[in-house]
């Protein structure tokens, strides 16, 4: 087996989560939050597409982590996303977090916006 260290250059790997919090580049931050190579912002929920759509020339896809279990996302907020050309992925906010890490390492375009567990 082979195995290589992780580099994720300048960009911004999320470290682990709990309830209510998140620890990205070794800081904790409370509530809901999007992560993207560049940094992090607070993240607004469902009605915050702007935090996202300022990044979109910069992402191929935001993964959204809806909490401990995956949901449904909200049609506006899908559409609105979809319409600026950004691919939507909704998932349980761990499995969001997991595949933000993976793609990030491989210097994917990508985001995720999460909410917390």
């Amino acid at each position: 087996m082979r195995l290589n260290e992780i580099s994720y250059n300048d960009a911004v790997p999320i470290d682990g989560y709990g309830p209510g919090f998140f620890r990205i580049g070794g800081e904790k931050l409370d509530g809901a939050v999007a992560v993207f190579a560049t940094g992090v912002k607070p993240w607004g929920g469902f009605e915050d597409t702007q935090t996202i759509l300022d990044q979109a020339d910069t992402l191929d896809v935001v993964f959204v982590g809806t909490g401990a279990e995956i949901a449904h996302l909200p049609k506006e907020f899908r559409t609105t996303l979809e319409d600026a050309g950004i691919g939507v992925e909704p998932m349980a906010s761990p499995a969001a977090c997991r595949t933000y890490n993976v793609l990030l390492s491989e210097g994917r375009r990508v985001a995720v916006a999460l909410l917390p567990v």
